[in-house]
């Protein structure tokens, strides 16, 4: 894929320096990382204990959220009369992962339970009327939904009036009307004033077994071991990794290192060398390859991975979703290729946006390739292809702009969309796919500020070299999981000079070693920075970086992974 070699902005965040100063007094902290605290509101001496020391006990109260005493009550009462349950989620990781949560659970309570995962192309996304119907056939009279449904308004009112209840457990925002569902467990109800706002759908699944749990006196031990399958969805849905999210990461970090289910063992088996799983792992690993089920085959693989209960079983699942996210990466290759190649075209450099359509694109990748011409144009884009004949896209945002709002101008063209502002989904008649091209990009142009066209890096702070020290990085670990709202921190560090060691390797990696002028040396890699090369032997220049830990031949040494280098006369 080509690198973008653009120049990018460098934000650096505001710091209430006054704030940082009371907080490193107080908790006896080196000033840099008392200001990385302030930056992530950690204000006082408790809050930064329950930062650094995340516990269980820091979980709330799950009948805090409201219907959550129906829901239980709900599911009492199937167990009660042995009414057929059935778990719903949707096809991807969040949803997955919460029919596994949840079926595997109930489980061992309750025998008479089942679960189902639409087809994406078949079905679409959410509550369907096909799933509703199946559960019909299958004499169920309870549906617990997990990471959709919060929308489905006439979905639940057609289960109701053919006899089966439902229990909605989302994470999406609900719009102007709730559905009429037994309960419906979702934190952003305007109603609802449970505490923390961003659980994923699968964190919500485990909240009701939570508060199933309590009701029946079940010792919260029993739910330890599924919070490998809650820090999977926390990480692959993108949610922020703050507040209770942060805990039920943490320890679910803990349950995938130290004890994980067979499937997900399986699959780190065929993918990850590393001893540490980290947050990362499940984003680039893990995600992909449950995601890859749904987008290629049937998502239902992705549940009986994370259901298998012996090696062997686990073994086959896992090498069923390796085979499926080839198959994607190939269809993602293919069509980003095709797509670049078709960008190259100049029109194209004179918009804005970014919008192409090519009729036998795999509808399941097309939001992955959308991603990828977004990190190499920089523009607010959107892929299409068609699908039961219809033009259907996936559409992605750059920093800062609205992508679904302006979609949202284009609705008379449209016959569905939704997401959020920086992810949506579409599809309109294939007639006026040239028309809704033609709108987008007048309705991008009008709004978008320029400046938002450059790439943005955010940085935490300036620091010296002398900064990074092994005590420095032993407490900067300590703020991980990182993640939404808890990022891995960002430095910047100004006027190096290549201390003579700096050079390319690989095809196009620049491995550097610079110094500054009281002769603190730093090395580290940068991915994809051939280029630079010339500037960093020539002149002073500024980086941006993470800080990293590698082990080589038993030797641990701090790394500086540089995002970009800049001229210090810049």
């Amino acid at each position: 894929m080509p690198v973008m070699t653009r120049n990018k902005r460098w934000v650096v965040k505001e710091i209430d320096t006054a704030l940082a100063r009371t907080l490193q007094d107080e908790l006896k902290l080196n000033p840099v990382l008392a200001r990385l605290l302030v930056q992530r509101n950690i204000r006082t001496f408790e809050e930064a204990r329950i930062f650094f020391r995340p516990s269980l006990d820091h979980l709330h109260d799950p009948f805090l959220m409201k219907d959550m005493d129906k829901a239980v009550d709900r599911i009492n009462a199937a167990m009660m009369h042995n009414e057929k349950i059935v778990i719903y989620g949707d096809y991807d990781v969040d949803g997955t992962t919460s029919v596994a949560l949840m079926y595997s659970f109930l489980k061992k309570h309750y025998p008479n339970i089942d679960y189902y995962i639409p087809d994406r192309y078949k079905e679409g996304y959410g509550i369907s009327q096909a799933g509703i119907d199946w559960a019909k056939q299958q004499q169920c009279s309870l549906i617990i939904a997990l990471d959709c449904g919060i929308k489905s308004i006439d979905k639940i009112a057609y289960a109701t009036s053919i006899g089966i209840d439902f229990i909605i457990c989302d994470h999406h925002l609900p719009g102007d009307e709730i559905p009429a569902a037994v309960a419906v467990l979702d934190p952003k109800r305007t109603d609802c004033t449970y505490p923390y706002k961003e659980l994923s759908g699968c964190g919500i699944g485990f909240k009701l077994l939570q508060a199933y749990c309590n009701s029946h006196r079940i010792s919260f031990d029993e739910l330890t071991p599924y919070l490998d399958l809650v820090v999977v969805s926390i990480a692959s849905d993108i949610v922020p990794i703050t507040g209770e999210n942060r805990t039920l990461a943490f320890f679910g970090l803990k349950q995938l290192n130290e004890s994980p289910r067979e499937g997900l063992k399986a699959l780190l088996e065929t993918a990850v060398s590393r001893k540490e799983i980290s947050v990362s792992d499940i984003v680039f690993i893990i995600g992909p390859r449950i995601n890859a089920a749904g987008r290629i085959d049937d998502a239902k693989n992705a549940v009986r991975l994370l259901l298998s209960e012996t090696q062997f079983t686990a073994g086959s699942n896992a090498e069923l979703l390796n085979q499926k996210n080839t198959e994607r990466r190939q269809f993602d290759m293919d069509i980003t290729k095709e797509a670049l190649a078709i960008l190259q075209d100049d029109i194209y450099d004179q918009r804005k946006s970014t919008v192409i359509y090519r009729e036998h694109w795999h509808k399941g990748v097309i939001g992955i390739v959308a991603s990828r011409l977004t990190e190499v144009h920089y523009k607010p884009t959107i892929v299409l292809t068609q699908s039961n004949g219809v033009a259907a896209g996936s559409a992605r945002s750059i920093a800062g702009f609205d992508i679904y709002s302006a979609i949202k101008e284009c609705g008379d063209l449209l016959e569905q969309f939704g997401g959020h502002m920086y992810a949506a989904g579409l599809t309109l008649k294939l007639e006026n796919v040239d028309k809704f091209i033609k709108r987008f990009e007048e309705v991008v142009s009008a709004t978008i500020d320029e400046n938002l066209l450059t790439p943005e890096i955010v940085v935490d702070d300036e620091i010296q070299l002398k900064d990074i020290t092994p005590s420095f990085y032993n407490i900067l670990k300590q703020f991980a999981p990182f993640g939404p709202g808890n990022m891995k921190p960002v430095f910047v560090t100004r006027n190096l000079t290549d201390t003579g060691y700096s050079r390319v390797v690989g095809n196009d990696h620049l491995k550097i070693s610079l110094k500054d002028k009281d002769n603190y040396s730093g090395n580290g890699i940068a991915f994809g920075m051939a280029h630079f090369e010339e500037l960093v032997r020539d002149e002073p220049v500024d980086i941006v970086y993470t800080i990293e830990e590698n082990e080589w031949r038993n030797v641990v040494r701090i790394d500086l992974m540089i995002k970009d280098i800049k001229p210090s006369n810049a």
